[in-house]
């Protein structure tokens, strides 16, 4: 990857997390952890991978991403505003009632948004069946679904799994945002669903393995992925939970909980310095 492509979306990836942080400290509440693990692939995907338009959201041809972890909205979120499908200052009514963006994702309120999730599990689901629609309706769009390490204990993803394999569905690719980390603990520690590189070549996908920080890895996954016929692909990326701001990094307590003004103020001036290394 040329240096200059990967400073451009190491800024862009920084941004996403400023308004990661915006949208969670107005809410008082939200899951800044599993947002800022998840940061740089969905930074890459919306300003590097996915074809989409922010003037024309409901596109027939668009690439579809399925955020399958809906509490990971605020990245969603943060990379929607900055690609310009609704203003930013939208992540400052993050969580409030009767504002467009919502705890979770909601595909009827707002633009960007391709499937209403949150409810762990059915995301998966949701993505298959608009991979196979792609693919009874000849349409070339590729369809993208982010799945938590956690969330990879629900009975029905490995049901989805099975499907998209028998289905041949190779314009789907699923990542797991591996960041080791769950609401109460350790994966080891709460319902291990290891081994996953395994368990998902096991029901029949192409498996890659990642850093999921490292953009160089994410361009070639993301161009194997595009390569493969005849299979879903599935992209386990190692990342940190947190990662961006040193103490809520690999912290488990930072799952669901929203930084008070201190911690927020911390945050914002760690990743504004990081952006400002990374421009000067």
């Amino acid at each position: 990857m040329e240096q200059s492509l990967e400073k451009q979306l190491k800024i862009t990836a920084a941004k996403v997390r400023l308004g990661i942080l915006e949208g969670v400290y107005h809410a008082k509440s939200g899951h800044p952890g599993g947002s800022l693990s998840a940061a740089d692939i969905i930074t890459y995907l919306y300003f590097r991978e996915m074809r989409v338009d922010p003037q024309r959201p409901q596109w027939e041809d668009r690439d579809r991403f399925v955020l399958s972890k809906g509490h990971g909205a605020p990245a969603l979120y943060a990379a929607l505003a900055l690609k310009g499908f609704f203003p930013m200052e939208e992540m400052k009514k993050l969580r409030h009632v009767g504002a467009m963006l919502q705890g979770h994702p909601d595909m009827k309120g707002t633009p960007g948004v391709d499937m209403s999730t949150g409810s762990l599990g059915q995301g998966i689901s949701a993505a298959c069946g608009i991979a196979l629609a792609g693919k009874l309706s000849k349409k070339d769009f590729r369809v993208y679904a982010m799945l938590g390490d956690g969330e990879l204990e629900e009975g029905q993803v490995w049901e989805a799994a099975m499907f998209a394999s028998h289905k041949k569905l190779d314009n789907l690719c699923v990542i797991v945002d591996y960041n080791d980390l769950q609401i109460s603990g350790h994966l080891h520690e709460v319902c291990s669903p290891e081994p996953i590189t395994d368990k998902f070549a096991a029901f029949g996908f192409h498996v890659i393995s990642i850093n999921g920080h490292d953009f160089s890895q994410i361009e070639h996954a993301l161009l194997e992925a595009k390569s493969v016929t005849g299979k879903p692909t599935a992209i386990i990326a190692s990342t940190h939970k947190g990662q961006g701001v040193s103490f809520m990094q690999d912290n488990v307590g930072w799952h669901g909980v929203a930084p008070n003004s201190e911690q927020y103020h911390a945050a914002i001036k760690e990743i504004e310095q990081y952006l400002a290394d990374l421009e000067g």
